[in-house]
């Protein structure tokens, strides 16, 4: 028969084993998670807030609430074949009120959500100054295009071919959006998620 002291250090021992095994399993968790950081761009008003409020919480609100300077949010979605995706959401000012300070938020964006409104065409003609500025502090930044308002079909100013033909000469993807209803915002989100980690896009 075993000594009592050698009973209580192999039962410690297995103890200390035990918690090894979760730490190991923490650590590898952690290892499995990946994180990005997302700029959300677009003058004021064109919906920036309500589109990340309805990708992370999925409601919305119609009151307008402005954003001033910048709010962050995140959500974690699946990807094929890959761990967690976490994309943290940097919903910035628009351009009128923030473009002094704009350029050191953009800094390690891996990608961007730039927002217009369908009911306001003068919208879209900033995208392109927003792709500049990202492309000058990031150069294979991934980008979305999101003409948002869709759900306003009877007050739309851009058509889908205006976005198409601005898509293309930026190097970006396009959707049409509503914060509203949810049309487009999932897959707008799921498509910039897939292009900032190289997988085919569907």
């Amino acid at each position: 028969m075993l000594p009592t002291g050698i009973i209580a250090l192999y039962s410690r021992l297995i103890d200390l084993e035990r918690w090894l095994k979760k730490a190991r399993d923490a650590l590898s968790d952690l290892s499995t998670v990946i994180q990005k950081k997302i700029c959300m761009l677009g003058d004021f008003a064109v919906g920036k807030t309500s589109l990340t409020r309805r990708f992370v919480e999925g409601q919305f609100d119609d009151r307008y609430l402005s954003t001033i300077g910048v709010k962050i949010s995140r959500r974690s979605i699946n990807l094929p074949d890959l761990p967690v995706f976490n994309m943290l959401l940097w919903d910035l000012a628009g351009s009128e009120e923030f473009s002094g300070a704009q350029a050191s938020y953009l800094q390690g964006a891996s990608g961007a959500l730039l927002v217009c409104d369908l009911t306001r065409r003068a919208t879209l003609a900033s995208i392109s100054t927003y792709v500049q500025r990202l492309r000058k502090v990031s150069p294979q930044v991934a980008i979305v295009i999101a003409g948002n308002k869709e759900d306003l079909q009877e007050h739309c100013e851009i058509s889908p071919q205006r976005l198409a033909d601005l898509a293309e000469q930026t190097g970006a993807s396009w959707f049409t959006t509503s914060a509203k209803t949810g049309t487009g915002v999932e897959q707008a989100f799921q498509n910039l998620a897939q292009q900032i980690m190289g997988i085919p896009l569907t």
